[in-house]
């Protein structure tokens, strides 16, 4: 069975990186980056599922890779 879960990730565009900052908001200090936006949110997506197994003691490794995530973008 597939839990969806939805999550609000805010892509900041990082001058000095030359790239994006990809904050999840739902998930307090869960955040990732990218070159392109694609790539943010692709790291994103790996960065909720790694804080999801560092959070939870029940959920197994193989629970999370059943789960789908659903964003949505707060663009700044």
């Amino acid at each position: 069975m597939t839990k969806k879960l939805d999550y609000i990730i805010k892509l900041t565009y990082d001058k000095e990186y030359k790239g994006y900052v990809a904050d999840v908001l739902n998930l307090y200090g869960c955040m990732s980056q990218g070159k392109t936006k694609k790539e943010a949110v692709a790291n994103a997506n790996k960065a909720i599922k790694a804080y999801m197994e560092a959070t939870t003691k029940k959920v197994a490794p193989s629970d999370l890779a059943k789960t789908s995530v659903n964003i949505n973008f707060a663009i700044s």
